[in-house]
């Protein structure tokens, strides 16, 4: 089952109080305000392609790095200690080859974009690098999900700018969501990432939380669920249920002196924790109270052959689940394949990579994102949907003990999919060992900046701080206009 567990001025014309201050001045020099405001058009009229093209994202985020030797940048004609255990395949691009884990994602690598040129100083397991717009992070703030200087994840940073631009309704549908849990609500080790940062718990996706358990064991990873789930088995979501005894009508009418109570201590409303406990207490409200939130989570009502298609394991049902929730009109959904049970868990492939890549982890992703392409294509949301594929580094070239590999984030491989990008498309490429990056380095900034630009957001403008300092989106990086259509 799941379960809810929440989570400078401009002026009418565009123009800032600054921008009017400088064509003042500039007046000495010839200048007007219309003068600026044309150039302000011009300037606008040569962004890149494709801005605000995305309504809507999907991230498949898979924890722990993923071997880019192994999956998406083979190196078939390196030593054997470096291409390793797995064949590399051939794909619609003539030249292109992916590893032989991946066959579903090879026939359709002429729908989406590779980037193998990703790279970054920091091999450690740094979520919040690969998706807030923090310059760098550290270990203690890696392991430390409420760290002080953390940044907000960027789907957390939309919800914010709908809420104060009042473009949201607190008891919509959730705007941003996780799946299958929080992050590394399962995991020994409590990592930080998709969280809301200096923004506060207020914007943390909400989590929608599976409770079953896996149907296969594995040798690591006793019931893991992951491996394998009963489909047969309902999913029930008993945060937004009301209890047997408690009909609609009492529970709106318990709401009602809930906001009459509420009235009577207003003065408590500029404490600042009242403020945020209120917050949530609306969110929490408006989601037992939704009308379109319960039929959403219904995965059991899609056709049985679907749910097979996505797969028969928690990551498959989770991409279902995105893609009932984006329907539904959520705008971003995170699909998180996290540690379970034990450190090392995941993708982060230490050891036992041969069979945990071949039999554990690249058949399920292969699946999952096969058919979440292919179902967002047929019904039409794929050119609307911008669909991520990240991971927070790569491994190392040289193996590690006697099966697996190592931190590395000299270069590694992400995929994106979707509204405004580019189809059949490789950007970068690595060295030929997969060591270092031999052409076009990309980094998670440039990586962010892009993806706020399909969404028509600029990644200049700013947000305030715990301490209300004005903090643009993105700290550094630039748009990759090779990604784009």
């Amino acid at each position: 089952m799941f379960r809810i567990l929440g989570s400078a001025k401009r002026l009418c014309d565009g123009m800032t109080r600054r921008d009017l201050l400088r064509a003042g001045a500039s007046g000495i020099l010839g200048l007007t305000a219309a003068d600026l405001m044309a150039a302000q058009r011009d300037a606008k009229s040569t962004r890149p392609r494709q801005h605000g093209r995305a309504k809507n994202v999907i991230l498949l985020y898979l924890y722990g790095a993923v071997s880019q030797i192994d999956t998406l940048d083979p190196k078939p004609e390196a030593p054997q200690e470096i291409r390793g255990p797995f064949a590399s395949i051939t794909t619609p691009l003539p030249g292109v080859r992916v590893g032989a884990p991946v066959p579903e994602l090879a026939r359709r690598l002429d729908r989406v974009t590779v980037v193998r040129s990703m790279t970054h100083p920091v091999p450690i397991h740094n979520v919040a690098n690969a998706v807030t717009g923090i310059h760098q992070t550290d270990i203690p703030m890696e392991l430390n999900q409420r760290d002080p200087r953390h940044w907000p994840f960027f789907g957390s940073v939309l919800e914010y700018l709908e809420t104060t631009q009042g473009r949201r309704d607190p008891s919509a549908i959730p705007s941003n969501v996780i799946v299958p849990w929080r992050q590394s609500a399962n995991a020994p080790a409590k990592r930080a990432g998709f969280f809301g940062g200096f923004l506060g718990p207020r914007y943390d996706p909400t989590a929608i939380e599976f409770q079953g358990r896996g149907t296969l064991a594995s040798s690591l990873q006793p019931f893991n669920p992951y491996c394998s789930i009963d489909l047969a088995a309902p999913f029930n979501f008993p945060a937004t249920a009301l209890m047997p005894e408690i009909t609609l009508d009492r529970f709106r009418g318990r709401r009602s002196l809930l906001d009459q109570l509420s009235d009577q201590q207003r003065h408590l409303a500029n404490a600042v924790p009242t403020r945020g406990y209120d917050q949530l207490q609306q969110v929490a409200l408006g989601l037992c109270d939704s009308q379109s939130l319960p039929g959403a989570l219904r995965i059991d009502r899609e056709p049985l052959a679907v749910r097979e298609r996505y797969g028969r394991h928690l990551f498959g049902q989770s991409a279902l689940m995105a893609r009932r929730l984006i329907e539904a009109g959520t705008r971003i959904v995170t699909v998180l394949w996290d540690e379970f049970v034990e450190n090392n868990s995941a993708w982060d492939t230490h050891n036992n990579l041969t069979r945990r890549l071949g039999r554990e982890l690249c058949p399920g992703f292969d699946q999952s994102f096969a058919a979440l392409l292919d179902d967002l294509d047929q019904r039409g949301m794929l050119d609307e949907t911008l669909v991520l594929c990240f991971t927070e580094h790569g491994r190392t070239p040289q193996p590690e003990g006697a099966d697996g590999r190592n931190h590395w984030s000299g270069t590694y491989s992400i995929l994106l999919a979707g509204a405004g990008v580019k189809k059949g498309n490789v950007v970068g490429a690595s060295d030929r060992q997969g060591a270092f990056v031999k052409t076009r380095p990309v980094n998670p900034k440039d990586i962010l900046r892009t993806v706020y630009h399909l969404l028509g957001v600029d990644a200049d403008r700013t947000i305030p701080d715990r301490q209300n300092r004005p903090l643009p989106l993105v700290d550094g990086g630039h748009i990759v206009p090779e990604i784009l259509e």
